[in-house]
């Protein structure tokens, strides 16, 4: 696997963003995944969402993309790595998400590129490549 697809980058493919989608038409199938913390927060944003035919479709488009994109699994290795992670962000006076240290964990832990629209904020993660598919 070379490219985990944080939930912002989700959220890009879910809205056709069309850099998004070109960019992933370029790179072979078995080479992107979803890590489970994304998954986990686009299910929360549809959760919030009221009972409406909105969030009826959301939740449609999530279920397809993921039945085209793998997912990278949440194991030991990651769990290892967001403590590291989180504990040495803490010990530097820099805080990030949970979500945003747990993808983050993911990629270092595959040795993945982590792509996000959110290169401020991920890009003090010493040692995480990151790409912004946006752009």
């Amino acid at each position: 696997m070379k490219y985990l697809l944080d939930t912002n980058a989700v959220s890009a493919l879910l809205r056709g963003d069309p850099e998004m989608l070109a960019r992933l038409r370029s790179v072979p199938r078995d080479e992107i995944a979803i890590p489970q913390p994304a998954l986990a927060e686009l299910a929360y944003g549809i959760a919030r969402l009221p009972a409406s035919r909105r969030r009826d479709r959301l939740a449609e488009r999530v279920t397809l993309v993921c039945e085209e994109i793998a997912r990278a699994q949440w194991t030991d290795e990651v769990s290892r790595r967001f403590g590291e992670l989180k504990a040495l962000l803490e010990r530097g006076g820099e805080r990030l998400e949970d979500f945003d240290v747990a993808m983050a964990a993911h990629a270092l832990a595959l040795g993945a590129i982590l792509v996000t629209a959110n290169v401020e904020h991920l890009g003090r993660v010493r040692g995480l490549r990151i790409e912004d598919w946006g752009r």
